[in-house]
């Protein structure tokens, strides 16, 4: 087992359901030291390592760039993904049991890769983020096809109240015939947080419904963010 797994082994899996079931977010334990999130962080101007750079407000996602990871990866981001996945293959089958829907997920990462691939989404995924003063990221959804993981991850690389303030993460849940919720999360350095990509399982009179959910950033009011996204399907 190497130390990445042993980080993700040590969250208590249990609890990170029962967040997930409750709220479509879930606090992870530190997947990266504070010098391998500072690191990953510096690799934003290394351009070599990326296959795509995009400008939020070009777009009209927020303020702020983003850029997507290009094979190979670094090895915290490979390692990292290759050991959530399994841990959090068994909350994504059973949302799907629960909605009625096919959960067609193999055992591994590398295998659900294939699937994906086979369905034409071949472009790497990880995504390495950067906000400055004043930057935010809209509400959204990351999909980039069909074949779609119900789950995500992202790491903060900076020391929220040091490195910057503001930033924080929201996730807002589109409740059956009710408001929606939001929950807003503030992230410790090298510290994850799992939730919901699409839409998640909520309990209705008729059994379960899907609650459509999005995330964003917060605005930050002072110095810079860095974040990186795990995400578990490939994009067309």
């Amino acid at each position: 087992m190497n130390k990445y797994e042993r980080r993700v082994a040590g969250a208590d899996w249990d609890a990170v359901a029962a967040s997930v079931d409750d709220l479509g977010c879930a606090p992870l334990p530190q997947l990266l030291t504070p010098t391998e999130a500072v690191r990953i962080a510096g690799m934003y101007d290394d351009i070599q390592r990326f296959r795509a750079t995009i400008d939020m407000a070009r777009h009209r996602f927020g303020e702020g760039q983003y850029r997507y990871f290009d094979r190979p990866f670094p090895e915290a981001v490979e390692a990292l993904r290759q050991a959530l996945y399994p841990r959090l293959l068994p909350i994504a089958r059973e949302w799907y049991s629960r909605l009625g829907r096919e959960a067609e997920w193999p055992d591994t990462l590398d295998e659900w890769l294939d699937v994906c691939h086979r369905a034409g989404q071949a472009r790497p995924t990880p995504i390495l983020l950067r906000y400055g003063a004043g930057d935010w990221n809209a509400l959204h959804r990351d999909l980039y096809g069909d074949k779609v993981f119900p789950l995500q991850v992202v790491i903060n690389l900076n020391d929220p109240g040091v490195d910057h303030t503001g930033g924080e993460f929201l996730l807002v849940e589109q409740r059956p015939r009710a408001q929606s919720r939001g929950t807003s999360t503030l992230i410790p350095q090298g510290h994850g947080l799992v939730f919901t990509t699409r839409d998640r399982p909520v309990k209705s009179a008729r059994g379960w419904s899907a609650a459509p959910v999005r995330h964003g950033v917060s605005a930050i009011r002072s110095g810079q963010r860095h974040t990186l996204g795990l995400v578990f399907h490939d994009a067309k």
